[in-house]
This record gives structure tokens, C-alpha cells and sequence, in this order.
């Protein structure tokens, strides 16, 4: 009989033979990981089904069920709060957050009620079945940010046409939120100056040596808010009065210098540009005209006490200077009274002859006499409030007019930017494009109409308006974020017309003026919406939109 011997031969490591492939890092060769167990969840839990009676299987189903079904409603009430500190974040038209909320809450099928207060956003979910509800408090802060406000719209899209479940949804909103800001400080200031010198130019008059001050104050402005503001609660309370002291106080000692290079108008106008309250007057008045009256009112008071304060630190800032040089003072109130073309005084007038000898039975008359000059005080040369004789050289001029086809681009392009725009995105390129026909809209109705800041502001609105409703409902985009860059491209366009930030010298003027450009804009925009919702079947198109 044969007998067959087994060798125990076994097989070396592959590691140690020669000419082997290399382990991959996650192998679990190398990183000694083991699956707890080989087995899946749901087969698992069907053999333990198995063994179950008909009873326990039916009572473990119904659990199941009912844990299910509350974990969804908990994750869609989650994703509605997200959504809304989402939305505040980033700056959405706060007219619009109520019924956008209302609107993803329909669609999700939660029982749910908002109620929108400046910075804060009530939001109460009712049962049905337990006949109870349960409210929160959404509370925060924000500054406009349209690449995010863009996403953020996106998202909703997506959760809206059932594309992700709100619980994805959720982790996106968290995500976006808790991520860096698009640009750093440095980015930012460069921003800042760019604006405030090309809006110099372009609005307020400024000359070539203008728009580098005035970039420099903005650029400064910028800096503080950054580094200081947002650090000092303190600081954060006078931080709008000191900075525009600084900047009025820097252009008018520039602009008492003899030789009279420096315009005030152009440098401290376009220098504080970057703190306009713009955006927040426009949304008031939006709300106020959608008859949402509580956030509205609010918002309008805190921007005209806003306002005020920047006129009244313009002022001091002024005066501050003119205190110490004596000599400008009194260039200017000698300017100031040529200028006017009547002179009050008050007294007895005594006629030295008999050509009186009618009135007032020849005896001396008295009282207050005023003096009207029959050839008033020609303006020569004073181009938007700045002096610009024909003998200055041409960076002391103001820019041709072919120049605005290359600022106004450029201009656009920043704004969007410093808004937090991406830059290589199609929504810039349909951001210049609609700012660009706002601007041109603007200078063709200032062209026939004069002295109406409103009126002027209304037409180019409408044609924003017109441009970003047709843009979102034929191409899909979104109306509010490429319509912003062009509406508040209009603000600072409107002031220049009302006679600049600083011109009238009051800052009660300044606040009239903001408010007559801004509801001029407020009417323009729903002028168009109602024109382009007008047509279609889709009538609740305009939830994200001015």
C-alpha cells in the first residue's frame, strides 16, 4: 500500500518576495483595519424577524415606522430653520423670506408658520395629531454675499424638484455656512479702493488726482471696519462718525490748498461711498411697498438715523478743519456771498433827497430790506460742484465722456466682487451686462429729465427689473442676485444727481435724498415684475426676486 505524505508547505508572504506590487495605504494589510461584521444590517435584522413571532414582527414594524416617520419630520423642520438663517445670513430680500419659507414648507409637507422681524426669524411647526406645536427662534445677522446667497438658492431648487432629501440639504446649508469668507482682508481693501475711484469719476466729477485720494480714504474705511469694528463692540457704536470725520477732515484740508487741485465734493462723497446704506433704505422700501409695514418701518428709521450720522460726521469733519485754518473760512463765506443773489438787511432807511417824498410822508422807513442782484454770480467753470477751469491740465480734469464705456464694465465687475460674487461664473458676466444697461438707462433719462433724482432712478430700475425677470424665467437663473449689482449701481448714480452726499451740506437733505432715489427705484422694480409676471402661467415665479 502507497502511502502519500503532506508536506506543510505554505505559501511565504507576498511583502517579502522579490518583483511583488506595492500595498495600497488604505490596504488593511497595512492599516490593520477589521469590518466589526460581515454581515449586512438588513440581513441581520431579517433573521432576527425570522425567529419572531407574527405579532412581535408586526409590533417591531410599526415602531419602525413611527421612528421613521418622525426622524423625517424632524429633519424637514431642521432643513426650514437652516434654510431661513441661511437666507439672513446671506442677505436675501427680506420682503421675500416669509413667502420662500412658506413656499418649501408647503412643498414638504410640515405644518409650519414664519414670522420675520429684523434679525430675527419666529418659526412655529404645529402637529395635527398631538394638536401641540413648537416654536424656535432663528437669530442672526448677516451681510450681503451673492455667490453664497446664489448656492443657497440652488439648494432649495434641488430639495424643491425632490432632487436631495432635506436631511442632505441640511448638511449643504451647514457646510456653505460655516465656510470661509469668499475673499480676505486684503482682496477686500483692494476692492474698496477700486470702487471709490471709479465711482469718483464716474458720479461725483472727480479728476485722474481725485480718485486716488478718495480710493485711499475708502480703501482706510475698509481697514478700520475689518480689523477694528468687527473686534470692539466699543468701537463698533462711532465707527461711522470717526471714519467720515477723517475722511471729510483729509478732503477739505486738500481742497483749500491754493492752487485748488483737490475737489471736497468728489473725494468725500465717493470716500464713504462703501458704508451707504443703499442696500438697506432699497429693502425697507420694498417691504414697505409689499405692505410688510413692522420690518419696513424699522429698517427705514435705522437707515435715515444712519444716514444722518454720516452727513453730521462729514459736518464736524469740515468744521473740524476750518477751525484751524482761518484763512479757508473765510474764503469760503466769501465765496458763499457772492454767490447768493439776494442780500437781507435789516435797519432805517433815510432818503437824502425828495425822491421818497411819497412814501411814508418823506419820514424814514424801517424795518427788514432785502436786495436783489440783477446779474447774479456767474458759476464758471464749476463742473459737479468741482472747479475745473480750461487752463488745468488734464489729470486735473474730469474724464471724457468715451471713458465710461471702460469704467462703467470695470466698476461692475468690482461691485459684484466686493459682494462676494465668484469670479469665473456666468452669473458675472449677466450681472455687468444688466448693471451696464442700468447705467445707461439712467444717464438717457437724466438726459431728459432734469432734477428728478426719482423719476430718473425709476426708469433705470424698470430696466433692471425687466432685464433680471426675463433672465430668470427664460434661462433659469436667479433674478435677485443678478439684479443687485445693477440696482445699487443706482444709488450712488441718483445721489450725484440730487447734488452729491456733501453738496447740500445737511444731512437731513442727504437722508431726503437717499429716500426720493430709493423709492424711485422701489416703484421701478415692481413695475417690471408685474409687467413680466403679467404674461405666463407661472405666477408664483417671483419668490426669489426683487
Amino acid at each position: 500500500m502507497t502511502t502519500s505524505t503532506r508536506y506543510d508547505l505554505h505559501r511565504g508572504d507576498s511583502s517579502t518576495s522579490s518583483g511583488s506590487q506595492v500595498i495600497d495605504p488604505d490596504d488593511p494589510t497595512v492599516t490593520g483595519q477589521r469590518k466589526s461584521t460581515l454581515d449586512d444590517p438588513e440581513d441581520l435584522e431579517k433573521a432576527c424577524m425570522k425567529q419572531m413571532s407574527y405579532k412581535a414582527r408586526r409590533k417591531l414594524r410599526q415602531r419602525i415606522r413611527i421612528e421613521f416617520n418622525i426622524t423625517s419630520v424632524i429633519n424637514r423642520q431642521k432643513f426650514l430653520m437652516r434654510l431661513a438663517k441661511a437666507l439672513m445670513t446671506f442677505g436675501a430680500p427680506s420682503h421675500r423670506i416669509e413667502s420662500q419659507l412658506l413656499s418649501a414648507a408647503r412643498i414638504l409637507e410640515v405644518d409650519a408658520e414664519f414670522i420675520h422681524i429684523p434679525g430675527v426669524i419666529i418659526c412655529s411647526f404645529g402637529d395635527q395629531e398631538t394638536k401641540t406645536s413648537e416654536m424656535h427662534f432663528v437669530k442672526c445677522g448677516g451681510r450681503l454675499s451673492l455667490g453664497s446667497l446664489h448656492q443657497v438658492h440652488q439648494i432649495y431648487r434641488m430639495v424643491v424638484h425632490d432632487e436631495i432629501s432635506a436631511r442632505k440639504a441640511t448638511v449643504k446649508l451647514e457646510a456653505l455656512m460655516e465656510a470661509k469668507p469668499l475673499y480676505g482682508s486684503l482682496i477686500r481693501c483692494t476692492l474698496a479702493f477700486c470702487l471709490s475711484g471709479l465711482i469718483c469719476v464716474l458720479a461725483f466729477g472727480g479728476s485722474f488726482v481725485d480718485m486716488w485720494i478718495a480710493g485711499i480714504g475708502a480703501s482706510f474705511l475698509c481697514l478700520m471696519q475689518i480689523c477694528v469694528a468687527t473686534k470692539s463692540q466699543l468701537y463698533a457704536n462711532v465707527f461711522e462718525i470717526s471714519v467720515t470725520i477723517v475722511i471729510s477732515f483729509a478732503a477739505r484740508g486738500l481742497s483749500s490748498i491754493k492752487s485748488q487741485i483737490f475737489c471736497y465734493t468728489a473725494i468725500s462723497s465717493a470716500g464713504i461711498v462703501g458704508i451707504l446704506p443703499g442696500y438697506l433704505i432699497l429693502s425697507s422700501s420694498l417691504e414697505l411697498a409689499s405692505k410688510n409695514i413692522v420690518c419696513g418701518s424699522v429698517k427705514m428709521v435705522y437707515a435715515l438715523i444712519y444716514t444722518l450720522f454720516l452727513g453730521f460726521g462729514l459736518q464736524i469733519g469740515s468744521d473740524l478743519y476750518l477751525l484751524f485754518d482761518q484763512g479757508a473760512r473765510h474764503d469760503l463765506a466769501a465765496l458763499a456771498a457772492r454767490m447768493m443773489t439776494s442780500a437781507s438787511i435789516t435797519g432805517t432807511f433815510v432818503s437824502d433827497n425828495g425822491t421818497f417824498a411819497n412814501i411814508n410822508h418823506g419820514q424814514p422807513l424801517e424795518g427788514t430790506f432785502t436786495f436783489i442782484s440783477g446779474a447774479p454770480y456767474v458759476r464758471e467753470h464749476i463742473i459737479d460742484g468741482c472747479y475745473r477751469p480750461p487752463t488745468f491740465p488734464w489729470y486735473l480734469q474730469p474724464f471724457p465722456w468715451w471713458t465710461q464705456f471702460l469704467i462703467v464694465p470695470t466698476f461692475s465687475i468690482m461691485s459684484s466682487l466686493a459682494n462676494l460674487q465668484p469670479f469665473w461664473t456666468i452669473e458675472l458676466v449677466v450681472m455687468v451686462v444688466i448693471s451696464c444697461v442700468s447705467y445707461a438707462a439712467n444717464k438717457v433719462a437724466n438726459h431728459f429729465i432734469f432734477n428728478r433724482s426719482d423719476v430718473v432712478s425709476a426708469i433705470g430700475a424698470f430696466a433692471v427689473g425687466l432685464l433680471g425677470n426675463i433672465y430668470s424665467r427664460k434661462m433659469g437663473g436667479t433674478a435677485f442676485t443678478s439684479m443687485v449689482t445693477g440696482v445699487l449701481f443706482l444709488v450712488p448714480s441718483g445721489l450725484s444727481q440730487a447734488g452729491g452726499i456733501t453738496a447740500q451740506g445737511n444731512g437731513i437733505d442727504i437722508g431726503g435724498a437717499m429716500i426720493a432715489v430709493t423709492i424711485g427705484i422701489t416703484v421701478g422694480l415692481f413695475m417690471s415684475q408685474a409687467l413680466v409676471y403679467m404674461f405666463g402661467s407661472r405666477k408664483n415665479a417671483a419668490i426669489f426676486s426683487f
